[in-house]
């Protein structure tokens, strides 16, 4: 590789964050005034680089709608930014914003950039609750609304009620859990573990929503308040989106940090990162005891590693389920001991939809500032669909930034035809995968299973709460039914009803 010059090596400049919390909601900071907040922040750690900023990345915002979000931002924080884009719904896109800037930077085409995004959820239900209106930029009805996760279900999915997040990973879980060799005992055994430790992380960081390092039993055990929401997820290993939080991360050069007067110690140098996509209809995949596009994308980071991912000092692997970091960490070839997190997870640090991974950016930064070598952070969007990686560490990496390694392209070459979807099915199946929803009250509403024709045909069917010893079949912590057989009949509504072959 050519190495770089100090005008074309990047680096992260200044961080900057803000958790608002106050005691009446009505006092909440809006999203548009917590990134400010979080982008002079980062300007204070950055020595005043705010101003010469000329590339703007925002992050998808969900929980309030403004009519010109960039531009608003823009004359709030008083720069005019050759570039400023509002980015699309994706809880990777913090982590391929700081590569793209970092890409812009080493090309010569920016010398600052910003990254930034925040949310309001916590404010916005509790007025929801309350019946009021918040004195906030008013909600603009009319701006264009960005597709979400939803949107790419298939209309079946629907249907039957697994159209969400919540109830899609699930089905990665007991196939994965299934593929290891794990019983339901074991695999939720492992996700309190995991979990425990992404809530002692949370308990040490200033920014965390809560700051309560819960033990593996705390987390696991069906309490009222840790009720089950879609089997084998309880309350508290879920995203918890009902935060007020921003982050801002400014990225320059080397060359331009120093002239700044930054301290060298101070600067994180941003290295080679990777991203692939999965097919965005989860029905319409190969398989799922594995996701080709995170193996794709950990090992071009493992690869960067020398093939060592206990090479990496420190890890930030996305949570927003379980199922994520337990694939993430066997793709990173890492043992149960792992430390998953320096920022604290989304079920404990906050979960600010897509924002995330720009606080886990933030956190990063302060680990490595404060002595560690090398950080990965690694971002998921959607149903298991966008994956993006980045290599950040206290040393130069010559051009590394550059490299957008080519995942992508690998994990193509490795999927197979996926079969096709029978939205009418009629006969006999087996279980592919499966998960069970929970009403409010966590008490079982019925059971979906993704299931194979002997057609070869794939679909949904579900199992009514009802069917009891179906459902038994479903909740045995013993042994996951996949492979089980059964018989699929279209119900009197037209929808398609699993029962078990006795």
């Amino acid at each position: 590789m050519v190495s770089l010059s100090p005008d074309r090596i990047p680096v992260i400049a200044g961080i900057g964050e803000i958790t608002d919390r106050p005691a009446d909601f009505m006092q909440s900071l809006e999203p548009l005034a917590l990134m400010a907040e979080a982008a002079h922040r980062a300007d204070a750690d950055a020595r005043g680089l705010l101003r010469e900023v000329d590339s703007v990345d925002i992050v998808a915002l969900v929980s309030w709608r403004y009519d010109d979000l960039p531009g608003r931002l823009a004359g709030r924080l008083a720069i005019s930014p050759k570039r400023n884009f509002y980015g699309t719904v994706g809880g990777e896109s913090p982590v391929r914003y700081i590569h793209e800037a970092a890409q812009r930077i080493a090309r010569g085409t920016s010398q600052v950039g910003l990254v930034l995004g925040a949310e309001a959820q916590y404010a916005v239900n509790h007025a929801k609750r309350a019946g009021v209106d918040l004195p906030w930029t008013p909600y603009a009805i009319n701006a264009p609304k960005m597709k979400r996760a939803a949107d790419y279900v298939h209309p079946l999915g629907h249907k039957l009620g697994v159209a969400w997040p919540i109830s899609v990973y699930p089905f990665y879980e007991a196939k994965t859990a299934q593929h290891w060799g794990q019983t339901p005992r074991e695999a939720q055994a492992e996700s309190g573990l995991l979990w425990s430790r992404y809530s002692a992380a949370a308990a040490k960081n200033p920014y965390a929503w809560s700051k309560t390092a819960l033990s593996p039993e705390d987390i696991t055990t069906v309490t009222p308040d840790n009720r089950m929401i879609s089997w084998p997820y309880v309350k508290r290993m879920v995203a918890n989106p009902n935060v007020n939080q921003g982050a801002a991360i400014i990225v320059t050069s080397l060359g331009k940090a120093r002239a700044a007067g930054i301290p060298e110690d101070q600067l994180v140098f941003i290295g080679a990162g990777a991203s692939a996509v999965e097919p965005r209809d989860w029905l319409a995949r190969d398989w799922y005891h594995e996701n080709h596009s995170q193996e794709a994308v950990l090992g071009a980071m493992l690869q960067a590693a020398h093939d060592d991912g206990a090479g990496f000092d420190a890890l930030e692997l996305y949570s927003c389920f379980p199922v994520v970091p337990k694939m993430a960490r066997r793709a990173l070839m890492l043992g149960p001991d792992v430390e998953p997190s320096v920022c604290g997870g989304l079920s404990f640090f906050g979960g600010p939809l897509n924002v995330y991974m720009a606080h886990a950016a933030c956190a990063m930064v302060r680990k490595l500032r404060e002595g560690a070598k090398t950080g990965l952070i690694y971002g998921q969007g959607e149903f298991v669909t966008k994956h993006h990686a980045l290599i950040l560490s206290r040393r130069p990496q010559g051009d590394a930034a550059l490299a957008d390694l080519q995942a992508q392209e690998t994990a193509d070459r490795c999927r197979e035809p996926p079969p096709p979807t029978d939205e009418s099915p009629d006969g006999a199946a087996k279980i592919e995968t499966f998960t069970i929803l929970h009403d409010a009250s966590g008490q079982p509403i019925q059971g979906v299973v993704i299931a194979r024709m002997d057609s070869g045909a794939r679909t949904l069917a579900r199992i009514p709460a009802g069917h009891a010893d179906d459902m038994a079949l479903l909740m045995n912590q013993d042994r996951y039914p996949i492979g089980a057989r059964g018989m699929i009949r279209l119900a009197p509504d037209g929808l398609p009803e699993w029962r078990t072959i006795a």
